[in-house]
């Protein structure tokens, strides 16, 4: 009989200790600290890359990616912050309204195919050049990623 109370006595105790061990370690220790988050616009002319960078951070399937018309934003999480990415279109007709998106940004991602032709590298350079100098954007820290690196025709990072 004593063993018996004995198996009771520690089938009890385990039973309380347990649950309150478990209680304490989900909800005394409170919620993990909220990660950052940074506010980012990517530009690039149409076509360099940009949604398949994202997608590529979002680890989304690469088919299926369709020139971005106008602007998406999508948030890319990383272990330590989130980065919500402002995408924006890079056609003639939609580089001109890029400066109505720059508000609020943290930083600038400009995205340029590295394989495209003098012209629309000339045209990159100058978009470039306009986005270094904008009053909202000057200040802040820019990636230049220079994308289509495994295309015969790219440029070299000293070309670019």
């Amino acid at each position: 009989q004593k063993r018996k109370v004995t198996s009771s006595f520690c089938f009890c105790f385990v039973c309380f200790a347990l649950p309150w061990q478990c209680f304490r370690a989900l909800c005394c220790k409170g919620p993990p600290p909220p990660r950052p988050e940074y506010d980012l616009v990517c530009i690039g002319l149409s076509g360099s890359g940009k949604t398949s960078l994202l997608s590529q951070l979002c680890s989304e399937s690469p088919e299926n990616i369709v020139s971005t018309t106008g602007f998406s934003i999508k948030a890319v999480p990383f272990q330590n912050a989130i980065l919500n990415v402002k995408e924006l279109g890079g056609a003639d007709n939609i580089r001109k309204y890029w400066s109505r998106y720059y508000q609020g940004s943290q930083g600038v991602i400009f995205v340029l195919d590295s394989a495209s032709s003098e012209d629309d590298l000339e045209t990159a350079r100058n978009e470039l050049h306009s986005a270094l100098q904008h009053p909202q954007l000057c200040t802040l820290p820019f990636l230049i990623l220079a994308n289509h690196q495994d295309k015969p025709a790219a440029r070299s990072v000293q070309e670019v």
